[in-house]
């Protein structure tokens, strides 16, 4: 099932295509900005995601998701050209009608989709960032990369920073996971009165969870810089049952301890 959602908010890093990294649109003050957005400044930052799914090629809604990934900023090791996000995420479905959490798909399982930690690594090069990852544990623990995949875009007063993936993994069973995915982050901190100015869309192509074959998910998220300023639906389940996900990891030796 972590499969599913593997790559949500990486944003480079997967089967995607390599190019030359001194043409994707980053100065120094682009890259600062991508930084400040998806990161903040040391201080935890909350992403909040929600979504549905939809099966293909009907366009049936079958299920909502929701979710956050909390990040923060490793200040001790960032520099001007090279950023450390240590984060960790996770997200529920929910009933398309009741939005009630859904822990069953006709008999099948359908647990969170949980990832304890994420190690990922920013590196201006030229006009292109790099990005290193790394999750999982033990033996299966992965090192992701390096991708070079993230093109920023001047819009007016916006910055628009997209990622498309061609996602083609094997897995366990034997088989492939293959999909598509594109991420837009936008950045209009710029902007004159908008509240949640970091914004990200999201778009997915490929299996759906619990066996309901292909499908589309397509998910919104913004950012907000207080964990009191979450929805309710999410607190309400992390506190109840997801505590470890109140705050993204406190700091690399956090992670290299869930790393064993």
């Amino acid at each position: 099932m972590r499969i599913f959602i593997l790559t949500l908010f990486i944003a480079s890093g997967l089967c995607a295509p390599r190019v030359d990294a001194s043409d994707r649109g980053f100065t120094s003050e682009i890259f600062k900005q991508w930084v400040d957005m998806r990161v903040g400044e040391g201080q935890p930052v909350y992403w909040y995601a929600v979504g549905i799914a939809y099966t293909f090629p009907e366009g049936q809604p079958v299920m909502r998701i929701e979710g956050i990934d909390a990040a923060r900023l490793e200040t001790t090791l960032s520099s001007d050209s090279d950023a450390h996000q240590i984060s960790r995420k996770i997200f529920v479905y929910r009933d398309i009608t009741t939005s009630a959490i859904l822990r069953e798909w006709q008999g099948k399982p359908l647990p969170p989709i949980a990832y304890p930690y994420q190690y990922i690594t920013y590196s201006l090069r030229g006009k292109g960032v790099v990005t290193m990852v790394e999750q999982g544990a033990g033996a299966r623990l992965q090192r992701i990369g390096p991708g070079t995949d993230i093109t920023a875009r001047q819009i007016g007063n916006t910055v628009a920073f997209s990622a498309p993936l061609f996602l083609d993994l094997p897995l366990p069973s034997g088989v492939r996971m293959q999909a598509f995915e594109h991420y837009d982050f936008f950045n209009q901190a710029a902007a004159p009165d908008i509240k949640h100015p970091y914004q990200i869309s999201w778009l997915r192509f490929g299996d759906l969870p619990a066996g309901l074959g292909k499908g589309v998910l397509h998910m919104v998220s913004w950012r907000v810089d207080q964990y009191a300023d979450l929805p309710p639906s999410i607190r309400s389940y992390l506190e109840s049952e997801a505590r470890l996900w109140l705050e993204p990891p406190r700091d690399l030796a956090e992670i290299r301890r869930l790393q064993q």
